[in-house]
């Protein structure tokens, strides 16, 4: 390895080590619940409404981010959001990759009517903004964590196997496959054994980079009352509930906030290092 080289491979790896670092962060913060840490999220005391974080003249470090409306600990609901918010995420991801995968592995080897069939109907709902269609959908839901991840589901997939499928469509001209089927190996087996094994660097990063995604289309739909119901804390509606007191409870809409960038910023920096990680173009 060159001199030169040296510094810029440190630089892709320093950049992977910092945002594990911060989605370290993170998730410590949103298993404190489950550890039995701290007062419950759900917990009203309205004597203590709209209490500063410690660090102010009338903060108390019985709350360290401060009190919301309601006298609830910030900290604490904060912490509770961020399990509702990226298990939303997680959830949804993983749905999407299962349809998407199939769809696109399945439509780049096959080609043909059935190719063409599924990217039109990938193209038409592409044509429309994936948070407007969730959006259209929530308002005639009912609130709840299963509909917000059914909704994102289903409006999130075809941009992972139109990938999928572009990436198949180039992997079924290899020698390998012309192999495989000079031996005699059918459809399916040729898709599982050959075919995906190939395409999953790109699924890998296509996750990382999904994740963060679905993390603020949940926060979008909950922001707008149409997502995670009020009665379950997540990172959006959190910021909800404080924006009527924005100007003299800054607290209540900052650091959920802050909480969503750090979290955004953590798994994108992870998701930029796997792809330069995993695709050979890029590692010069």
């Amino acid at each position: 390895m060159s001199k030169r080289a040296a510094p810029a491979r440190l630089g892709r790896h320093a950049r992977g080590v910092f945002g594990g670092l911060l989605l370290v962060f993170v998730l410590a913060l949103a298993v404190m619940p489950t550890l039995g840490w701290g007062p419950d999220p759900s917990v009203q005391s309205l004597r203590d409404r709209l209490k500063p974080p410690m660090w102010s003249e009338a903060g108390s470090a019985a709350a360290p981010l401060g009190t919301d409306a309601l006298g609830r600990d910030l900290l604490a609901r904060i912490a509770a959001g961020i399990g509702t918010s990226l298990g939303v995420a997680v959830a949804v991801t993983l749905i999407v990759t299962l349809i998407g995968v199939l769809v696109g592995v399945a439509a780049g080897y096959h080609g043909g009517v059935f190719d063409q069939v599924l990217m039109r109907l990938v193209d038409v709902q592409l044509a429309l903004p994936t948070l407007l269609l969730a959006m259209v959908a929530m308002t005639v839901l009912d609130p709840s964590v299963f509909n917000v991840i059914l909704v994102l589901a289903l409006v999130g997939w075809t941009e992972l196997s139109r990938i999928v499928r572009s990436r198949v469509l180039t992997l079924r001209e290899r020698d390998f496959v012309a192999a495989a089927q000079a031996l005699g190996a059918q459809g399916r087996r040729v898709m599982v054994r050959h075919l995906f094994p190939n395409a999953l660097p790109t699924i890998i990063v296509m996750v990382t980079l999904m994740i963060p995604r679905f993390i603020l289309a949940e926060a979008a739909l909950s922001f707008l009352g149409i997502g995670i119901p009020p009665s379950q804390p997540s990172l959006g509606g959190i910021v909800n509930e404080g924006r009527d007191y924005i100007w003299n409870a800054w607290w209540i809409t900052t650091f959920p906030g802050l909480t969503i960038v750090v979290l955004i910023a953590g798994i994108g920096l992870i998701g930029d290092w796997l792809q330069e990680m995993l695709d050979p173009k890029l590692r010069g």
